[in-house]
């Protein structure tokens, strides 16, 4: 053993009434600790526990979360400079644990899990990112704003898209993603990349198990499952899980029933016990007379989100429309069934489940959509119900809905489609002749210069018609 393994310690463990002690390596799959022999040629895999490091911490934490029956495994510490005799100790020691002697010898360097799932909730240090793991993927770390990093400090994901571009064999493979940290049970941060998909993956297998058709057709309608599914992600380890779309990647994403509180009240509405029973279970709720931040009320379903961790307000209107109201609003929606959702989108193809989504009144993104001029665009795209049309949009208007900002379409796709596929200019675009680019709200200068000799040409002919009207 050199110098520097003194102030270091191994966790040992045994599994219950074996009393074989094997020291800890990491952590497999299904959330149980992963060993090997204490014999000094093993000394390169046993995990690491320094005097002032998280490494003993971070790996309980995860144990409790992961493992199906922590009550089965028994944990020690022990020092790295003096394992193969500790071990001899304690493994007599255990063959008649409860001699008063040996307890209290045990006790001492017993590690109990539990302790470590009642520490408080702790953000991550941002020193602890590591940025080349960004910049292999083409993210720089001033791309990242504070949003962004405040959301990756806390653990989740980032609330907006990334370009991340990432080289397989030969391949470049480029897609937009959210991002989000995960810590190893060494305590190291890993870079997680949650890419765009086309659609969610509902068929197959899901986390080890296949949909039913109505948990297929309540996450494409509402984005949730409805109820709770019972997952497989680790073969023989079943466990009920919520289920739901991350709706800005259409990732599918599940987590343990047993991580999600159940709250007594919402915006100052105490749930009854049939509601917290039904929230549980996956399912909506609607609750009327909850107050906002400003000390409004306001009434909205709502269910249990996974990839939010949390719960989730849906606003019907509809819920407090009069009869006669009521009656209209069908009428309106029954006419907007007519407006036909086309299988092909300028040129992108429409996948069934996004002419579906369309039809429910939900926002999808669509990619590789072209102009009259040629030129490609992408665009989210919703069913304007008003003037019965499809309009489009440079961020979610969903999404923004919901924080109360104002939605508008995307200004560059608006002002290039209005003016290449409809021949609609305004003041800066008028007398262009060639279409614009995408993204292009606004002319070029060399379009500018061409726009200001084809002015200068009509103010030369007006100035010589005029001149012989007067003759």
């Amino acid at each position: 053993m050199n110098e520097e393994v003194k102030d270091q310690d191994v966790l040992l463990v045994t599994e219950k009434d074996s009393g074989k002690l094997n020291v800890v390596t990491g952590m497999n799959e299904d959330g149980t600790p992963r060993t090997t022999s204490p014999r000094q040629e093993n000394e390169p895999e046993f995990l690491r526990i320094d005097k002032q490091g998280n490494a003993l911490e971070n790996f309980m934490s995860n144990f409790i979360r992961q493992c199906k029956e922590p009550t089965h495994f028994h944990f020690f510490r022990a020092p790295l400079e003096k394992v193969e005799s500790f071990v001899s100790v304690l493994q007599e020691m255990l063959k008649e644990p409860e001699t008063p002697s040996n307890k209290e010898m045990l006790d001492t360097h017993r590690v109990v899990p539990e302790e470590f799932s009642k520490k408080p909730y702790q953000a991550i240090d941002e020193s602890r990112i590591d940025w080349e793991q960004f910049e292999k993927l083409g993210i720089k770390k001033e791309m990242i704003d504070k949003k962004s990093l405040d959301k990756l400090l806390n653990w989740q994901k980032t609330p907006m898209l990334f370009p991340v571009k990432a080289e397989i064999g030969d391949s470049l493979i480029r897609t937009d993603a959210r991002l989000s940290l995960r810590e190893n049970p060494d305590g190291k941060l890993n870079l997680i990349v949650h890419a765009l998909r086309k659609e969610p993956q509902l068929d197959g297998f899901v986390y080890g198990v296949r949909l039913t058709e109505d948990d297929k057709q309540n996450l494409r309608r509402t984005g949730h499952a409805g109820r709770l599914v019972e997952i497989e992600p680790v073969k023989g380890h079943k466990m009920p899980a919520f289920l739901s779309i991350d709706k800005m990647t259409n990732e599918l994403v599940a987590i343990r029933a047993d991580k999600i509180k159940i709250p007594n009240e919402i915006k100052g509405v105490t749930l009854n016990e049939q509601q917290r029973k039904e929230l549980a279970e996956g399912k909506a709720v609607y609750l009327e007379g909850m107050k906002s931040k400003k000390g409004e009320d306001f009434s909205a379903s709502v269910q249990i989100n996974a990839d939010r961790r949390g719960i989730e307000f849906k606003f019907d209107n509809a819920n407090k429309l009069s009869k006669e109201q009521k009656e209209g609003r069908q009428q309106k929606q029954e006419g907007e069934t007519r407006l036909r959702i086309p299988a092909r989108l300028l040129g992108a193809e429409l996948t069934p489940a996004q002419q579906t989504q369309l039809k429910a009144g939900q926002t999808i993104y669509v990619t590789g959509m072209t102009d009259r001029a040629g030129e490609p665009f992408n665009a989210y795209v919703k069913v304007n119900t008003e003037k019965e049309k499809l309009d489009f949009f440079r961020w979610n208007p969903d999404k923004a809905i919901r924080q109360g900002a104002e939605v508008t379409p995307d200004n560059n796709s608006k002002t290039q489609v209005a003016v290449n596929s409809e021949g609609k200019n305004n003041e800066a675009t008028k007398d262009i002749k060639e279409p614009l680019k995408q993204g292009q709200g606004k002319p070029t200068q060399k379009q500018e210069e061409q726009k200001e000799e084809k002015q200068d040409e009509k103010q030369e002919q007006k100035v010589q018609k005029s001149k012989g009207i007067r003759m």
